[in-house]
């Protein structure tokens, strides 16, 4: 019992120095800034388009891969300065193939309930369905690659930045556990700002709904792994059919 009630106050202490989070938010508000002066200029690193050379768009991939790892590494930086380790916030690692399996079997059916609330949203922010900006979709074998990677990075990083140590540190400061799903939803997807206010609903509630998976597993596992694969699909995947490659 003694154990158990550890455990749950654990949850609601700071992972990190409250100066540490404010640098991450500062961080992830000047990156989403000028991505979103990009917009109405050149296109955003990585993001693509019609006008984009082939150079240009790996280059892209790798600036995004990077600040990716950059992110995270600082993230790294914060929670060790709290005396925590990578796999405190990760919640574990996995010890067998079963678990391995348990969390592909959550991830699976989880990335069908996020197809479904991506659609219903997005048709309810933009119910005439409307093209905002022209999508890139990865073309020839290195920008195939190179977005898998991407997106693998996103899912490992992203997972790590937001649900792990955002949603976390909210907790903490909430002392709600809906608060801190809720308020990382919310930065997630403020973060994409660059696209649209109309995505930034539906990556809120994309957000949202990781932050609820979290809460519920108590670990980041089956999340990375639905946020890896959802960006790989999303991104080149369902364009297969397509002659893109």
């Amino acid at each position: 019992m003694e154990k158990q009630v550890g455990i749950a106050a654990a949850r609601f202490k700071p992972v990190a120095a409250w100066w540490h989070t404010a640098t991450v938010l500062l961080g992830l508000g000047y990156f989403s800034f000028r991505f979103a002066l990009s917009r109405h200029g050149d296109n955003p690193p990585g993001a693509g388009g019609v006008a984009t050379s082939e150079a240009s768009q790996l280059w892209g991939y790798v600036f995004l891969i990077g600040t990716e790892f950059a992110l995270a590494s600082w993230i790294w930086a914060g929670v060790r300065w709290k005396g925590l380790y990578v796999r405190d916030i990760v919640g574990g690692q996995w010890t067998s193939w079963r678990s391995v399996a348990r969390d592909l079997a959550i991830a699976l059916p989880f990335w069908l309930v996020w197809e479904a609330t991506a659609w219903l949203v997005h048709r309810a922010v933009d119910p005439l369905h409307a093209e905002v900006a022209p999508y890139h979709v990865p073309t020839g074998f290195a920008e195939a690659f190179l977005w898998i990677l991407l997106s693998a990075s996103a899912g490992w990083c992203e997972e790590f930045l937001y649900r792990g140590y955002l949603q976390r540190q909210f907790q903490a400061a909430t002392g709600s556990v809906t608060g801190g799903v809720i308020l990382q939803g919310m930065v997630f997807g403020l973060g994409h700002t660059y696209q649209g206010w109309g995505q930034v609903t539906v990556i809120t509630a994309l957000g949202i709904l990781y932050g609820a998976l979290v809460a519920w597993r108590g670990d980041l596992r089956a999340s990375m792994i639905a946020h890896a694969w959802s960006d790989i699909y999303e991104g080149y995947l369902q364009f297969l059919s397509l002659p893109h490659f």
